[in-house]
């Protein structure tokens, strides 16, 4: 199905309802959200795409509870996060969001390993290593366990985050242009991990992408233009988001 506008029979994880985000006032205010509602639904991979300025990034921050919303609610697991103070928040933020950046963000003294591990170590959170093993299999991680990020190629340093972001189970896995620092070929190799997260571990994977063909990779592409989502499109080919983007 290509260029499909339609409601599909799934199982929303996270929902907007009005959302705006206003910076700045009078002379110097700029709305970068415009009244956005919209459902994420749940083991699917959802691209947000949009020019320069069009407010996507902003949409997966104040999604992901990385920034606050002006007005309106969002709910992701019958948890409205637009209700919880910093803390709170913070807290949520840990158990219920992975994040997967394109400057892998890793500690560069940690073996990939220690790194994978880092964030359920410092929440004093156990480690489910059935689950562990699953990822790193499936990730192709398993000979590269104790090498440290500088005997890692820029793809394996994706895999190592997407493999942290996995491992805490969450709700969602946000990924803001996590191709934009890679080459080609790694730029490939990390869509086909998002993809799989999706199709293998059952994820909810959101990303940020300003690349058409990337977004192909999605189930579903969102069009953002001027704070708000102009199109909704399902499975689409790359020539039905070159009509739109």
């Amino acid at each position: 199905m290509t260029n499909a506008e339609t409601d599909l029979p799934t199982v929303p994880v996270a929902q907007l309802r009005d959302v705006t985000k206003v910076y700045g006032e009078k002379g110097t205010r700029v709305e970068a959200l415009r009244g956005v509602n919209v459902d994420i639904n749940a083991r699917e991979f959802t691209v947000i795409m949009g020019p320069s300025g069009s407010g996507k990034s902003t949409l997966l921050h104040v999604l992901a509870g990385l920034d606050a919303v002006t007005s309106g609610s969002i709910t992701v697991n019958r948890m409205d996060i637009t209700k919880l103070k910093d803390k709170p928040l913070t807290l949520w933020r840990r158990d219920n969001v992975g994040f997967v950046f394109q400057s892998f963000n890793l500690v560069p003294t940690l073996s990939a390993k220690a790194n994978i591990e880092l964030p359920l170590r410092l929440a004093n959170k156990p480690i489910d290593r059935h689950w562990f093993d699953q990822i790193v299999t499936g990730l192709d991680l398993t000979t590269r366990l104790n090498h440290k990020p500088y005997e890692l190629s820029g793809g394996q340093m994706q895999r190592v985050a997407v493999a942290r972001a996995l491992l805490s189970h969450p709700a969602m896995l946000v990924a803001d242009e996590p191709t934009g620092n890679l080459d080609t070929a790694s730029s490939a190799e990390v869509l086909n991990l998002l993809r799989a997260a999706v199709d293998n571990f059952g994820q909810t994977v959101v990303m940020v992408t300003h690349d058409q063909h990337a977004a192909t990779t999605g189930d579903r592409v969102l069009i953002v233009r001027d704070g708000m989502i102009v199109h909704d499109l399902h499975h689409p080919e790359p020539a039905d988001i070159a009509k739109v983007a």
